[in-house]
């Protein structure tokens, strides 16, 4: 029975692994076509009479470029969290069987931070795709 705990718990944490990749690859993809979009329409009438569309599809695009990237943060920190009941179970499991020695408890704190990091690069990402093309609306 224990191997088909471990096997469902080690099958989760997989499942888990691949739905922070998702995340995280559409985040990055999505950050990058935003700020191609946006830097194009905040370029288009800069050098004339700005049009209110552009000034709408701008702020749209703003406003779903906050709205997406905080739903990819909340799904990675709901990951984090789940990486770690999920690696809690498993070592509780290992001491229960004396066999904990073979896995270093400090890769919760390695994971922990891998999210973090993630976590930034989303925002910065995010951040890049909305105040560079607001700068060359102003600026520009």
């Amino acid at each position: 029975m224990i191997e088909r705990v471990h096997e469902h718990v080690v099958s989760e944490l997989q499942q888990s692994a691949r739905t922070d990749t998702v995340f995280v690859v559409t985040a990055v993809l999505f950050n990058l076509i935003v700020l191609g979009i946006n830097w194009f329409v905040a370029n288009v009438n800069s050098n004339t009479q700005r049009s209110p569309s552009s000034d709408w599809i701008l702020g749209i695009l703003i406003i779903a470029t906050l709205i997406i990237n905080t739903f990819i943060v909340k799904g990675l920190l709901t990951g984090r969290r789940t990486r770690g009941k999920l690696i809690a179970g498993l070592l509780t499991m290992y001491q229960d069987n004396g066999v904990d020695k073979y896995y270093d408890a400090t890769l919760l704190d390695a994971y922990s931070a891998r999210y973090s990091l993630l976590t930034w690069i989303i925002f910065c990402l995010a951040a890049i795709s909305i105040v560079v093309p607001l700068l060359q609306r102003i600026v520009g």
